[in-house]
């Protein structure tokens, strides 16, 4: 039960993620690094202080007994990481929800999946259990799904005109976006090194009075504020740059409440992937890495579905249909297999 309540966990968080961008699409005449700062507002700094108090007891007292030793690796990660996060907004800009998200979370699934055992150690170990290889089995698989959703996405790009492709992504640039989308997520794996290095935050946070499930609360604090940190520079040079200050006070044309409303449901939602992330690792055991590439597989089938809704595969063949299929199939698979592994974990 343990692994399925993660899994149905990480199937939420996966919603989220592959849903958060599509508030910001109906935002209107604003400049992006507004609309992005605004969310990332409510993102990484209102919701994981707001969920954190609700969680610990006395948040102040526990923030106050962290080190600098405890505090600096998961910040510095959340810092790398909001370098990620802010270009994996750039890529959704370029290459729209459904390809961006293949291209930049199939290397994010890769290095966040298998960088952090292979740094503490834990790999070898996993090779000496049955649990071990079919979880493993479950991780390539979802790589594979990764690929063919992405090779769905690849010859959307070859089938549509300039034109088709624009209608459905304004600012729509292959060649630009891949480069972002290789770089966003290359760096966005850095979340997942950050939640390693702050696993003794977590057990501290259970020890003043945390449940297990609300255990990485406080770490998302610390986490988020490095990718704050990154967002915040570049947003305020590009307003800076830009002039477009203003747009949060401007009402000629645009629909400033909505607007306002509309970037902190993305920021809000945006939040909801890594708290029911967050709760999903601490049904998973020993096998707790192997969260990344589960988030990872539903983020994609999410996303597409978001992609079809917004209608940007209208206008694909059916051969181009076939592959984003199997693609989602394929990781749906996945995620039993992952499961099947850590279900078999309870009898070695």
């Amino acid at each position: 039960m343990g692994a399925i309540l993660g899994i149905i966990f990480h199937a939420i968080g996966g919603f989220a993620a592959g849903s958060f961008y599509a508030p910001y699409k109906k935002v209107k005449n604003w400049a992006w690094e507004i609309y992005w700062l605004l969310g990332g507002l409510f993102a990484w700094i209102i919701m994981p202080w707001l969920i954190s108090y609700m969680a610990i007891p006395n948040l102040n007292a526990f923030m106050s007994s962290l080190t600098l030793d405890e505090v600096f690796w998961p910040y510095f990660f959340g810092v790398l990481w909001g370098i990620g996060g802010l270009t994996f907004g750039l890529t959704m800009r370029y290459l729209g929800m459904s390809l961006g998200m293949a291209i930049a979370l199939g290397l994010t699934a890769s290095f966040g999946t298998l960088i952090p055992p292979i740094y503490y150690g834990q790999f070898g170990e996993l090779l000496t259990h049955l649990y071990g290889w079919v979880t493993l089995f479950g991780i390539i698989v979802s790589l594979i799904g990764i690929s063919i959703t992405g090779k769905a996405g690849i010859k959307k790009d070859k089938e549509l005109s300039k034109e088709q492709k624009q209608e459905a992504i304004s600012e729509f640039d292959l060649k630009k976006g891949i480069w972002v989308a290789l770089f966003a997520g290359i760096m966005s794996a850095s979340f997942a090194f950050g939640i390693a290095a702050g696993k003794p935050i977590s057990a501290k946070a259970v020890e003043m009075g945390a449940t297990e499930l609300f255990s990485n609360s406080p770490l998302f604090v610390i986490i988020m504020a490095g990718g704050f940190t990154t967002n915040l520079i570049w947003c305020l040079f590009l307003i800076f740059k830009n002039k477009t200050i203003k747009d949060y006070v401007k009402t000629k044309d645009t629909p400033i409440l909505k607007n306002y409303i509309f970037s902190a449901m993305g920021g809000i939602i945006w939040y909801f992937q890594f708290m029911f992330y967050g709760m999903g690792t601490t049904k998973m055991g020993d096998l707790d890495f192997a969260s990344w590439s589960i988030h990872m597989s539903f983020i994609i089938i999410f996303s597409n579905m978001w992609g079809m809704i917004l209608n940007e595969w209208k206008g694909t063949g059916k051969s181009t249909m076939k592959y984003l299929y199997i693609g989602l199939g394929v990781l749906i698979i996945s995620t039993f297999i992952i499961g099947i592994g850590n279900y078999l974990q309870g009898f070695e």
